[in-house]
């Protein structure tokens, strides 16, 4: 009995790229004759021809389903949507835009069947033609991610990858709402093997990640999957604490000795000032954490599928 392999493809604004990558997957899925193939497509509540290519790919290929949400609810939800519905053997996740070399998918299956391995993740060695300083912020992002958290991301890790069935299964059996699926990668475990491949450009359109949203992307990590910043805050509290107490200290041996009180209100200002913008700091943290508790209590849905071609969906996920 042939296996299946599910290809999870969340897309946002892709009406471009997403015809170049389904004649690349036919070229490569062709020559994959041992493999039965499903195309899993989630539309991100994209605003441009997204949803029709979907349509369009689905009504001539009977092994493309399409999800569409009914808004924007971001690319984790997209990935979460596509692994809920893939029902094969071996589920792929990838981006739409090339930058995940398809050419990959003979080997990768290839080490999944010897049994050694579980996952099969990929990532790049090297960043050209990618702005410099978000190269250097993305290798400072994962070195911090390795030091403050218990899981191992590699460097230049994507989220293209080829998983078992019991890998996926433990993935989607993670129901929290505050999803970062390269951590959650590295949390659940199991055997992994990586594939190295040197950066590649976008087929067509533009990168939908600016500076900001990667920073956001890269703090939501960091909260997801660590204490480490309520620990630092902590640390910076008891340090201030034992600072101020020095320093009252001194303004008083300072007082007697030379009966000068009134003198120093310009570093007065400065302390008070450093010091109010700690506590701002450290409460901002422990905001971050509040508002992940509060959006997870809420138990609201991942995502709302508003179309699909699946009647089986579950609309709400």
């Amino acid at each position: 009995m042939q296996k299946k392999i599910s290809i999870v493809v969340p897309c946002y604004n892709e009406a471009e790229a997403l015809p170049i990558l389904y004649r690349a997957l036919m070229d490569i899925t062709q020559k994959m004759t041992d493999y039965e193939f499903e195309f899993v497509l989630v539309n991100d509540g994209s605003t441009d021809d997204t949803l029709k290519t979907m349509r369009m790919l689905s009504q001539q290929d009977a092994r493309v389903f399409y999800y569409s949400f009914s808004r924007n609810f971001g690319k984790e939800a997209g990935l979460l949507c596509g692994l809920k519905n893939a029902t094969g053997d071996y589920v792929v996740t990838m981006d739409a835009d090339m930058q995940d070399p398809p050419e990959l998918l003979p080997q990768m299956a290839q080490i999944l069947e010897s049994g050694d391995y579980d996952n099969v993740a990929s990532r790049r060695v090297t960043r050209k033609g990618e702005p410099k300083i978000r190269s250097f912020f993305a290798r400072r992002f994962y070195k911090m991610m390795r030091k403050m958290t218990e899981i191992e991301i590699a460097d230049g890790a994507r989220d293209f990858r080829m998983m078992n069935r019991a890998m996926v299964d433990s993935i989607i059996a993670l129901g929290e709402y505050n999803r970062f699926s390269k951590g959650i990668f590295a949390w659940v475990g199991y055997r992994t093997k990586w594939l190295e491949f040197e950066n590649v450009q976008r087929s067509a359109g533009e990168t939908k990640w600016n500076f900001w949203q990667l920073l956001r992307y890269s703090i939501d990590g960091m909260v997801n999957f660590s204490n480490a910043p309520i620990r630092i805050s902590s640390v910076m509290g008891i340090i201030m604490t034992m600072v101020s107490f020095i320093a009252i200290i001194f303004e008083i041996i300072r007082a007697l000795l030379y009966h000068d009180p009134v003198a120093g209100w310009p570093s007065l200002v400065c302390i008070i000032t450093f010091i109010g913008g700690i506590q701002l700091f450290c409460m901002g943290i422990m905001g971050q954490y509040i508002s992940k508790t509060y959006m997870e209590v809420k138990h609201r849905p991942h995502y709302i599928v508003g179309e699909t071609n699946n009647e089986e969906c579950e609309k709400n996920g």
